[in-house]
């Protein structure tokens, strides 16, 4: 028994349709992601609207859990203008002790953009401690392509970091 092209084309998109619609329902149940990245601010340090760097992970916890770890408003510190969590109040801590240790490089812009003479958003989940700093990439391509050539990559962002340090994105 053969079934109605239309009527199977038509239930394949009520499907869909339904399917759609619950996960846009199941979105709207977790909290909004806060994205750092404005095309416009010309800040040196990647914050988001309420001025939390790291989209609020614990920037210590990549130096001592060695994994990104989501931190705590209840441990919270200012340095250099923006504000940080911890996912303890060990972490914050030892981040007051020494802030330029555990702030990211180019103040959590993406690293390989940097190399790019770019300032794009720093993903917390693409990341890399090398000689003892943090970098933080946009994307898994652009970790892929930062992982390729560390050194030379590192040496090109340093060059590139003083001429795109205090300019929007959107001018680069």
């Amino acid at each position: 028994m053969s079934k109605n092209p239309i009527s199977l084309h038509r239930r394949t998109l009520l499907q869909l349709a339904l399917g759609a619609s619950v996960i846009v329902s199941s979105l709207s149940a977790l909290p909004a992601v806060s994205l750092a990245y404005e095309e416009g601010s010309k800040a040196a340090i990647n914050v988001d609207a309420t001025g939390v760097a790291l989209r609020g992970y614990d920037p210590v916890a990549y130096f001592t859990a060695g994994k990104p770890t989501a931190g705590d408003k209840q441990f919270s510190a200012k340095h250099d203008g923006a504000t940080y969590y911890f996912a303890s109040a060990a972490n914050r801590s030892e981040f007051e002790k020494n802030p330029a240790k555990y702030a990211p490089a180019f103040g959590g812009f993406c690293a390989m953009g940097a190399a790019l003479g770019k300032k794009l958003d720093g993903d917390p989940a693409y990341w890399r401690v090398v000689d003892g700093k943090l970098y933080l990439n946009v994307g898994a391509p652009a970790q892929k392509r930062w992982l390729e050539d560390i050194p030379g990559n590192l040496s090109k962002a340093n060059a590139n970091w003083p001429q795109i340090r205090d300019k929007a994105p959107k001018e680069l």
